[in-house]
């Protein structure tokens, strides 16, 4: 029988791979090889298949004591895991069929800068200097949302001297202190729920609250109590645009509550990111689309009047201020040769409309 050490050399090479592969994902399942998620694509690696066994004994060895009650009552859980002289990892847990799967994240010990991850800073710093109010970053799973909220983390910690509380489940990159003061609060390990941590981090003096995750109502409320308040909310939503991000806000309220809703969400919100990773045209990778609405005076009014149908031909025109749409980044990226016509048109919301835009037909501004 293989020892626990066996095991986790098994586990530690593996993630050293992926490591140095530059994978975002590693995928454990029962009796097959390990897979590495490659600019967004899975590949298998080279290596024998991992036993029921081995997989067994790699939870049994480091699923943290808080969690285990997690995992032998529900057959899941999340923790953290460090690999020596690898680095620290995300790892969901999870049975299926009767046997054990396992998926790793690698955490970044550095956060990215906009350069690593090939973004377009200018409106994004913008919003970062808000005084204030909630900014909302969105996507899909594995949309690079959090290495983008981490990027502007980052800004702001090398730049403005501000102290950030983050709550999150669980910490996606470590931050060292440099112009700022980082608390970072991980569910399970710092507090024991997320409910706990969002009651508590209003008396903890934040300048910036980073939430991992808007996942309720009353987590959206904590959000807009400290937006209203002087502090500055940084969260992430699954949501794919604008127009559903709004859409996911506002499913938040009951019906007698949205009035209010759009009085409060108006007076708080500091713009949407959302985003979209796409294939590169060259050399693999990936490039990430923005649609992104900052809220100007105009865009507040729309909110608190319940014009959400005219948000769309604000992105669509554009702004000084940096709202843009899907369209009009992926026509940038087209245009510049780094993703090619055929990804832009599969990736928009609107490919008709991005189609015209490349023939050289615009939407005019109002």
């Amino acid at each position: 029988m293989s020892t626990p050490a066996i095991h986790n050399e098994i586990f530690n090479d593996l993630l050293k791979l992926a490591v140095d592969s530059g994978a975002s994902d590693i995928v454990i399942k029962t009796n097959k090889p390990g897979y590495l998620r490659l600019s967004g694509r899975l590949r298998p690696v080279e290596m024998d298949p991992i036993t029921g066994e081995q997989a067994q004994a790699f939870i049994d060895d480091h699923v943290p004591e808080v969690f285990r009650q997690n995992w032998e009552k529900q057959g899941q859980c999340d923790f953290a895991y460090a690999a020596e002289d690898v680095g620290r990892f995300r790892v969901n847990a999870f049975h299926q069929r009767g046997t054990v799967s396992v998926v790793f994240r690698h955490i970044k010990s550095r956060p990215p800068t906009f350069e690593d991850l090939k973004l377009d800073g200018g409106p994004l710093i913008k919003l970062c200097q808000s005084k204030d109010g909630i900014l909302l970053v969105c996507g899909a799973t594995g949309s690079g949302k959090s290495s983008t909220m981490a990027a502007m983390m980052n800004w702001i910690n090398q730049n403005l001297d501000k102290h950030i509380v983050t709550i999150e489940d669980p910490i996606e990159y470590t931050f060292s202190d440099d112009k700022s003061v980082f608390q970072q609060r991980e569910i399970g390990i710092d507090v024991p729920d997320f409910g706990m941590a969002i009651k508590a981090v209003l008396r903890q003096n934040p300048d910036i609250i980073l939430i991992g995750e808007m996942r309720d109502k009353e987590t959206f409320e904590t959000a807009i109590s400290a937006a209203e308040t002087g502090h500055f909310v940084f969260s992430t939503m699954h949501a794919a645009t604008v127009q559903q991000s709004l859409t996911r806000l506002f499913e938040f309220f009951p019906p007698e509550q949205i009035a209010q809703a759009r009085r409060q969400i108006s007076g708080t919100i500091r713009g949407f990111i959302c985003q979209k990773l796409i294939p590169a045209m060259e050399g693999g990778g990936r490039f990430a689309a923005h649609e992104i609405l900052v809220a100007d005076a105009t865009v507040r009014n729309l909110l608190l009047d319940g014009h959400f149908d005219k948000i769309q031909q604000l992105l669509d025109t554009g702004s000084e201020d940096g709202s843009k749409s899907f369209n009009r980044d992926l026509y940038r990226l087209i245009k510049e040769g780094k993703i090619s016509k055929a990804d832009g048109l599969r990736f928009s919301p609107a490919p008709q409309a991005l189609d015209m835009m490349l023939k050289g037909i615009f939407v005019k501004s109002g």
